[in-house]
């Protein structure tokens, strides 16, 4: 199992490193805009629970961050499936699903974590008060892991690149901009905060700003997450399994 695991994890990983400088760089230059409009722009007329715009919405910048990267990461295997058939190797290899999805999951999460590093430094050259431990770096890890596991379902389903795109315009997108990552969510509508908190990237922005202000964390929404990480995998299982047979 574990080399299955690192079979799958290596290959991304050598795609990764040969690219490594052009992916950091490219990472740049969102969360520098965001830190520019935000931190500069909005920060210093805005204040939320009695602190800076920025404070507020770096977290939130940080879960918005890691679901895009580690979702996006496991887009490829679209391509491999539609167009270049070279996911045929993987089904026929002598590897097993779990080892296949766990390797495949955990690159993307190295991804996420990288590109997540990138904001965290960004945000203290900004002046931002983000407080890093244990306890953040693994909803980081969490929500990274989650997404992949939503990436790697969708890439398996849909038919083509076209619907990979949409998958991201009607999912990705309206939970970047409703969850929490820019304004709290009790600003919301009753009905639409109600649909809102039943999603996984909502409970990610409230736990990484209450692990970074030091405020208790809502074991709720570690339970929430838990639950969507157990499902998303079941699931990646399922399909793998089924196009095995």
């Amino acid at each position: 199992m574990l080399s299955d695991i690192a079979t799958a994890f290596w290959r991304d990983w050598l795609v990764l490193r040969h690219r490594l400088m052009k992916f950091i760089l490219s990472r740049m230059v969102a969360p520098v805009l965001y830190m520019v409009a935000f931190g500069w722009g909005l920060s210093r007329s805005i204040n939320v629970s009695g602190g800076s715009y920025l404070d507020f919405i770096v977290p939130g910048i940080l879960a918005l961050n890691s679901m895009n990267i580690s979702f996006n990461s496991l887009t490829p295997l679209c391509t491999e499936k539609v167009y270049h058939k070279s996911l045929e190797e993987y089904l026929v290899a002598p590897i097993s699903p779990a080892g296949f999805i766990t390797g495949k999951i955990l690159a993307a999460v190295l991804r996420g974590l990288i590109s997540s590093a990138i904001i965290i430094v960004l945000a203290w050259c900004f002046g931002a008060q983000l407080t890093l431990t244990p306890a953040f770096v693994l909803v980081l890890v969490i929500n990274c892991v989650i997404f992949a596991e939503a990436g790697f379902c969708a890439a398996l389903l849909v038919r083509n690149f076209e619907d990979m795109a949409r998958v991201n315009t009607y999912l990705l997108l309206p939970m970047s901009f409703l969850c929490g990552t820019f304004f709290k969510t009790d600003r919301l509508p009753q009905l639409a905060a109600c649909v809102i908190e039943l999603l996984p990237l909502t409970h990610t922005a409230v736990l990484l700003r209450a692990i970074s202000s030091g405020e208790s964390v809502p074991w709720q929404s570690v339970a929430v997450l838990a639950f969507y990480a157990a499902v998303f995998y079941a699931a990646c299982l399922y399909i793998f399994k089924g196009l095995k047979q």
